[in-house]
């Protein structure tokens, strides 16, 4: 499991010219499966994403989190994460998990976030325009492998 996480001062993702997703302050996490992922992949993710300390403290060093900030999560499905470009010039998503799988994934993800915060989505397999406003810029990219 793959996640890249963007430090976010508001950000929103539309379907169809609908925003179907708005946070403020928090992250913006593009989220990938890959074949051998499990339920536990998704846990030790949600650990981390929670505890990830890159909001500033009252010293302006990275040392909160956004749990303690009062921060929210957009979360977009994103199968690109698991791109090969190793040989030639067209990505192979070979790695990535298949779309009945992954969006059951996903969807298990988010709900296990929404236990512990507020959680806004994309919709898993559409066409996605996502707007960030990237503050730092902060981007951290997270494995579970």
């Amino acid at each position: 499991m793959r996640v890249l996480v963007q430090r976010s001062l508001n950000s929103s993702v539309e379907v169809d010219q609908k925003i179907v997703g708005k946070i403020e302050k928090g992250f913006v996490l593009f989220v990938g499966f890959t074949h051998e992922d499990t339920e536990d992949d998704i846990d030790y993710m949600i650990r981390k994403i929670l505890n990830l300390r890159i909001f500033d403290d009252e010293n302006q060093v990275m040392n909160k989190s956004i749990q303690e900030v009062g921060g929210s999560i957009l979360s977009v499905s994103q199968f690109t994460l698991y791109a090969n470009t190793k040989k030639g010039n067209r990505p192979s998503y070979i790695e990535a998990m298949k779309n009945e799988k992954a969006s059951l994934m996903y969807e298990l993800f988010n709900q296990k976030l929404k236990e512990n915060i507020s959680v806004e989505t994309g919709i898993f397999g559409a066409d996605m325009k996502v707007n960030i406003v990237n503050d730092g810029p902060i981007t951290i990219w997270l494995e579970s492998r």
